[in-house]
């Protein structure tokens, strides 16, 4: 089937439904099963397919009630809980417009992104929610109501709603007037905007990408074929829902499977709930599975029994040998399955369990490409970690590895209805049905974005191999231009660097300067842990970054890096310093990528240093 006939069909499966229709659907098929879980009080509370369309018709009616709009913007500020998504689908069968608000924004950012879509209604977590939000209300004329989640929090005055009273008006005008919302929502159509969701603004504003139903129904549709998946799979949902991975893995992937999601609004507590939980699927961004991995080489190298020790190694490198002779062009031969079968049963099965990863049938990764050591350390546990590419603009994912059809390394080739070719400068270029009009209120960013014949520019240089697995390179503006006029893509010296447990971030540097520099943060979990196993008393990062022996450990990583990089490549100097990057401290994005930018001005003086030292 050529890429017509394949977008002809995809279209054919979605064609007229929108959000609305399809949760309509499966509140019909499988109302009675488990939609979306809390924990409360230590105990899961739980509402069915049913229970969730019928909150999502009150909480339409509470909006409707309030004076929402057809096309009227809701702000939402909250972590991932069951309010989050009602209000979210309220909102959309109101005929309004949800946008999730990174909970991490300042108030001048939340003035910019609050006013730049005129939200008229914004729906609050609670009190730091709000300590970010008063301070610019003054600046905000177009917002009415304010709906805040914790009522202790929430202000006197006729512009602030507890949930609660919000809801329980919801019920009450669907009670009193059910045809109105019915009315509301089949009104709403295939290309009206599901979400807007703004992009995290690394490199200036945040733009607004608009988001429709047909497009998010596309992209369940193209996940949905492409991977073996349970029957109604159970999930945990722990990354932002500003963020287009969890919007379509948790919210629109989930209404058209059924599945069962679990709220991790902590994401620090993501390792106890996946040993709780033990999805079927499971998603990380690189960071994620790099933090995963670290925390299990530091109980290795903790374990003393040798015996033990040799064992673990054999099952892992059986596992290894499994999975890459499971690679694209690769045989398994009955010696390496038969190796594996046996590691599995006896070491690699009980690891997975602890990890809480032991029914995982889909394990993926994106948002920036996973290093290739840290798949390769996961295929020794016998698990392949997909790799995907994809972007807010493009709805998610457009290029993936499929259990049938994969190469580690490489993240995959295009879905099916997706058309992908690479500019003449490498940049990757992408065209589907899942790709946005533009942005809003943006014209020339929109112009910027998309061609005249409809291909998204995506900003990632790529590379295509002769068997159309996609490697990205890296961002386009980011490549490095050392003084020599070598090109340097900065993310593959840090991947190397990151390898090492006790490493949490790298940033490389060269842009017009001789050589290339890094600098370094110690892992937050791993470093004191690593610390007490060698005798050293320290667990503050700061004092950590100052000790000898951490010093030559990390001096040892940079140089086992070096070992695999082009002498242009190399990092000459570096330095450690003594705090983590954190989206709080606004080197990192809320998705935990790199803000290079404001790293570069914040240690400017630093990178100096290392060019004078």
């Amino acid at each position: 089937m050529g890429i017509q006939e394949k977008q002809a069909d995809l279209d054919r499966a979605v064609a007229g439904r929108t959000i609305c229709t399809s949760l309509a659907e499966t509140a019909e098929r499988h109302g009675a099963r488990p939609a979306y879980s809390d924990r409360i009080d230590g105990e899961w509370t739980t509402l069915t397919w049913a229970d969730t369309r019928t909150r999502a018709l009150e909480t339409a009616a509470g909006f409707a009630a309030l004076g929402l709009e057809p096309g009227d913007v809701v702000a939402l500020m909250m972590p991932n809980r069951s309010e989050h998504v009602l209000a979210d689908l309220g909102a959309v069968h109101a005929g309004g417009t949800p946008t999730t608000v990174y909970a991490t924004l300042a108030p001048d950012q939340i003035a910019f992104v609050a006013g730049h879509c005129s939200a008229k209604y914004a729906v609050l977590d609670g009190k730091d929610q709000l300590d970010r939000w008063l301070p610019v209300l003054d600046r905000l004329p177009a917002l009415r109501t304010i709906i805040v989640v914790d009522a202790a929090a929430c202000p006197p005055g006729d512009r602030y709603l507890t949930w609660d009273a919000f809801t329980e008006l919801g019920r009450a005008e669907l009670a009193a007037d059910p045809a109105e919302i019915d009315r509301r929502w089949q009104a709403v159509t295939p290309d009206d905007t599901v979400t807007l969701l703004y992009t995290s603004g690394t490199t200036g504003d945040p733009k607004g990408v608009l988001i429709t139903h047909s497009m998010a129904l596309h992209e369940a549709e193209m996940l949905q074929r492409s991977s073996v998946r349970t029957e109604h799979p159970a999930g945990i949902s722990y990354l932002p829902f500003a963020h287009i991975a969890d919007r379509v893995l948790s919210y629109y992937l989930p209404i058209r499977l059924a599945a069962h999601i679990h709220f991790c609004p902590d994401p620090t507590q993501l390792a106890g709930m996946l040993g709780e939980v033990r999805p079927h699927s499971f998603f990380g961004v690189p960071r994620v599975w790099e933090k995963i991995m670290a925390g299990i080489q530091a109980v290795l190298a903790a374990e003393r029994d040798e015996t033990k020790k040799q064992a673990v190694a054999n099952a892992l490198d059986a596992g290894r040998a499994y999975v890459t002779s499971q690679e694209y062009g690769n045989t398994t031969t009955p010696e390496v399955a038969a190796a594996f079968e046996a590691a599995d049963a006896a070491v690699l099965t009980p690891m997975r369990a602890l990890l809480g990863l032991d029914r995982v049938t889909a394990a993926s990764s994106a948002a920036a490409p996973l290093p290739v050591e840290v798949a390769r350390f996961f295929a020794g546990l016998g698990m392949k970690i997909f790799d995907a590419y994809g972007m807010t603009e493009t709805t998610g994912a457009i290029t993936a590895n499929l259990s049938d059809c994969f190469k580690l390394g490489t993240v995959g080739r295009p879905l099916e209805g997706v058309e992908l070719r690479l500019a003449d400068d490498g940049e990757i270029l992408v065209r589907g049905a899942t790709c946005t009009p533009g942005y809003l209120n943006r014209p020339d960013a929109t112009a910027d974005l998309i061609d005249p014949d409809g291909w998204i520019r995506t900003g990632d240089v790529g590379r295509l191999d002769a068997d159309g697995f996609l490697t990205v390179i890296d961002r386009k503006k980011e490549l490095i231009i050392t003084a020599g006029g070598e090109n340097i893509a900065p993310s593959l010296i840090e991947n190397h660097l990151k390898e090492h447990p006790l490493i949490g971030q790298a940033l490389a540097y060269g842009d017009r300067r001789p050589h290339v520099v890094a600098l370094i943060t110690l892992d937050g979990e791993v470093a004191p842990a690593w610390a007490a196993a060698r005798g050293i008393d320290a667990t503050d990062l700061a004092a950590l970054a100052e000790h000898p022996t951490v010093l030559d450990e990390i001096a040892k990583a940079v140089a086992n890096a070096n070992a695999r990089l082009a002498r242009v490549q190399q990092v000459k100097t570096w330095r450690l310093l003594p705090a983590e990057w954190t989206a709080e401290s606004e080197e990192l994005t809320p998705t935990l990528k790199l803000k290079r930018r404001v790293v570069h001005t914040k240690y400017a003086g630093a990178i100096d240093d290392l060019y004078t030292h």
